[in-house]
């Protein structure tokens, strides 16, 4: 007879089982949120260090979640790139407008089909025998697909000229952590600053 013996575990391997299992949900929630296509524009000396006000584009609602959301999220790309981002309302010399937009693509659903029912029979040195098969679809229907967009345009602020631009997008399926609007905020303002100012005309992936 096999004895086996179950030794008490320290509170060292309970602390490194958690730590194991905090990176591996972390790991896991990194590699579902998808790339970033990013394009950026600008001409002559873009502007470096200077201060900033973050304003939402004509026509955005800035005082909406989603917009708070999204110029934090952008604040803190601007910031990290060396920017002084000023309070709202406070005067700036650059100006940093923000756009967004979120769709969603819905794929139609072909599981319309009937049931199939599969019979089979099979006979052997022991008789025979009669099986019935029902296939069913079970997967549930397809995901919808999120696609987040962010566009920040950066201008002198006295005059309007405009010194440096960038799009990005990133698409997610409905219901995994990309598709959030706090986490897809981060994820494209942090692609769209990311080396910047980045090559002008150049369409780029961002992982």
């Amino acid at each position: 007879m096999m004895i086996h013996r179950f030794l008490p575990l320290r509170l060292s391997d309970v602390r490194y089982l958690g730590l194991a299992v905090g990176l591996a949900l972390l790991s896991g929630c990194a590699a579902s949120i998808a790339p970033v296509d990013v394009t950026r524009f600008h001409v002559g000396n873009v502007p470096r260090g200077e201060s900033v006000a973050v304003v939402a584009t004509p026509g955005v609602d800035g005082s909406s979640i989603e917009y708070r959301t999204y110029a934090n999220a952008v604040r803190t790309a601007l910031t990290r790139s060396g920017f002084a981002v000023v309070d709202a309302g406070a005067p700036a010399p650059l100006i940093a407008s923000i756009d967004y937009a979120t769709t969603i693509d819905r794929p139609v659903d072909t599981r319309g089909k009937p049931v199939s029912v599969g019979v089979g029979g099979s006979t052997g040195s022991y008789g025979g025998g009669l099986g019935v098969g029902i296939g069913i679809d079970l997967s549930g229907p397809p995901k919808a697909i999120i696609a987040s967009r962010l566009a920040v345009q950066l201008r002198r602020g006295p005059s309007g000229e405009a010194l440096w631009e960038g799009r990005a997008e990133t698409r997610a399926k409905e219901g995994t952590p990309g598709a959030q609007p706090g986490i897809a905020a981060g994820k494209l303002a942090d692609a769209l600053f990311r080396d910047y100012p980045g090559q002008s005309g150049a369409t780029i992936t961002v992982k």
